[in-house]
């Protein structure tokens, strides 16, 4: 066929606007997340061809389950650069972390050593999904007195969040910037979460998205959600994603 009789490509990596990726685990074997180079690359692959420019990928700190660190996270993501490189994949790869909120957090918070940020020190937390954490406004308040931004990864997975409509907005009186999950969009989570995701996305309370890809499913997932019809709303947001 003539090129100029071909249809006009209407798929996601044509029109995706957003550019940059804060929230994924695509370092190999160190969380949840994907567990080979070669899953990563995959992954990666996907990213660039549905547009994205730059990827901060956030392995989970957490604990007793996932014991990360800034050393083993950057000894990784050298890894991982190598290999993008090697395999001509045209992202910019950086890394941060997904900090899991308790008193081991406040412990670290209060011994004054650097924490893992991205952009202009913004920090990616994330808490239980059933009860709230009690040290939850004492560590956003913590880390803004220290000059950090708290960036509340996906807030429209929190139970306890759904049902109290007063503390999301004195979180967001807080200046606590909320990054939700583009793949709640599609239901995979929940219904309910989707319909929260909905939600904040009509309160415009929404300031940073991510993916938070753990491997190939999720990419399939976002694919879905880019279609849906409030991952447009979504885009109509002033969302901070581009300006990192």
């Amino acid at each position: 066929m003539l090129s100029f009789l071909k249809p006009k490509d209407t798929s996601p990596a044509s029109v995706l606007p957003i550019k940059t990726d804060i929230h994924s685990h695509l370092i190999p074997a160190i969380d949840d997340g994907v567990q080979s180079i070669e899953e990563s690359l995959t992954v990666l692959r996907e990213m660039e061809a549905l547009g994205y420019e730059k990827v901060i990928t956030t392995p989970h700190s957490m604990p007793g389950t996932y014991d990360n660190s800034p050393e083993n996270i950057y000894a990784g993501l050298e890894i991982m650069r190598e290999a993008i490189k090697k395999e001509g994949i045209n992202i910019q790869l950086e890394a941060a972390t997904e900090y899991y909120l308790d008193e081991s957090f406040v412990e670290l918070i209060d011994s004054g050593a650097p924490l893992m940020t991205f952009g202009k020190k913004y920090v990616l937390f994330e808490t239980p999904f059933m009860n709230m954490p009690p040290q939850l406004k004492e560590v956003t308040f913590k880390l803004s007195l220290k000059g950090y931004k708290p960036v509340f990864a996906h807030p429209e997975r929190y139970l306890y969040l759904m049902q109290s409509e007063y503390l999301l907005d004195e979180l967001m009186d807080r200046n606590i910037i909320l990054q939700l999950n583009v793949i709640s969009l599609t239901g995979c989570y929940s219904k309910p979460v989707q319909k929260f995701a909905e939600k904040l996305i009509d309160m415009k309370a929404v300031q940073l998205i991510g993916t938070d890809c753990h491997n190939i499913g999720h990419i399939n997932l976002l694919k879905e959600a880019v279609k849906t019809k409030y991952f447009k709303k979504l885009m109509n947001l002033d969302l901070l994603n581009n300006t990192l």
